[in-house]
């Protein structure tokens, strides 16, 4: 990709993590300031950038590449949910996000939350 959408409209906070919870993975509210994995088909809600003593800063607004899960998704609004196995998957119900780019080489693509 020729331009980069890195900044772009960033929102990341701090919830107490789950056991489970890697850099990179979608994650989902397990609880009050709690945040786990996502199990296949959940709705997520940001992506875990980071993870260090119980906590995890939380990507929930703005450009980031995920991997994903079968088969890649269309640029444009894709229905996404958790995979279950820290990656994303285009469903037919689930949260409506823009697919700004797609590398199928690396099974990555980029998201605006």
């Amino acid at each position: 990709m020729n331009i980069s959408l890195n900044g772009c409209g960033e929102n990341v906070a701090t919830f107490e993590a789950d056991a489970g919870v890697l850099p990179g993975m979608p994650v989902k509210l397990t609880g009050n300031g709690l945040i786990g994995p996502c199990l296949a088909g959940d709705v997520f809600c940001g992506v875990a950038l980071s993870v260090r003593g119980g906590f995890a800063a939380v990507q929930l607004g703005g450009y980031v590449q995920v991997p994903y899960s079968g088969t890649a998704p269309a640029v444009g609004y894709q229905t996404l949910t958790g995979a279950g196995d820290g990656t994303v998957q285009a469903e037919e119900s689930g949260r409506s996000i823009l697919v700004t780019d797609v590398d199928p080489a690396a099974k990555r693509c980029g998201i605006l939350l």
